[in-house]
């Protein structure tokens, strides 16, 4: 569904991005870890269309995506959250996830209709007359999933959807995700919550230092040698693995 091939970005001297690639095949959830820096949003911002990367193509469904303007790929069916969430504060809940659904419902009672149905998907049913000021950081972060949710996308980007939540937060949206993935859209994410990643995603691409240097199941990735150096450490590694055991024996 989605190909970055050798995809690279420069800004002067920084070599954000260097000749990347990773796959997202259609129906799968696919994570994008690393440490902070690694240039995981700089990835993003190259699929989605808003930079456009010195080298490398970026491919979505037969077509070119690389130079491509972000409104037109979120029009192919390619939408994307953002790390840090915006939400049109003097508007309600409905009115923010009416503002995605525009995109295909050009009335306003069609765009607040599809809003409420969006709502239910993510469990803000109960709030969509709340103004979005009001909203807690775990309220604010299912309203940036539902405006993308909105769009209706194929394909959706999912940056770092998860951070700032609580463990009951994180244990919350999980299923509400892998709902999302079940009802036809591809996700590939960026997260930093390891557990949640081995939970949802059945393939991983490590960044560091702009570079691809790891690909495969999270499992095993938190297994590998070169993965524990750059981004997990041993604690976390160690603490992986006995949280994976304890749960293959309570299963």
């Amino acid at each position: 569904m989605l190909t970055a091939s050798g995809v690279t970005k420069r800004f002067g001297g920084l070599v954000a991005v260097n000749d990347a690639s990773l796959h997202v095949k259609e129906g799968s959830i696919v994570a994008l870890i690393g440490p902070n820096g690694a240039g995981k949003t700089t990835m993003f911002a190259l699929v989605a269309g808003f930079l456009k990367p010195n080298a490398g193509t970026v491919t979505f469904r037969g077509t070119r995506l690389d130079g491509m303007a972000p409104h037109r790929i979120c029009r192919l069916g390619l939408t994307r959250t953002f790390q840090i969430v915006q939400p049109f504060a003097g508007l309600s809940v409905r009115e923010n996830i009416a503002c995605g659904a525009h995109l295909h419902h050009a009335g306003r009672k069609d765009a607040l209709a599809r809003a409420a149905e969006i709502a239910a998907q993510v469990g803000m049913e109960r709030m969509l007359d709340q103004p979005a000021q009001d909203l807690t950081v775990a309220g604010r972060k299912r309203l940036e999933l539902a405006r993308a949710l909105a769009t209706e996308p194929k394909l959706l980007l999912l940056d770092e959807v998860m951070a700032g939540l609580i463990p009951s937060e994180v244990a919350q949206i999980i299923p509400t995700i892998r709902r999302i993935r079940d009802s036809g859209v591809t996700i590939l994410l960026i997260e930093h919550v390891m557990q949640a990643v081995m939970s949802l995603s059945e393939e991983a691409y490590v960044l560091n230092q702009g570079r691809i240097i790891a690909h495969g199941t999270p499992q095993a990735l938190v297994r590998d040698p070169t993965v524990i150096e750059a981004y997990l450490g041993h604690g976390a590694a160690e603490r992986l693995h006995a949280s994976e055991a304890g749960a293959a024996l309570h299963a």
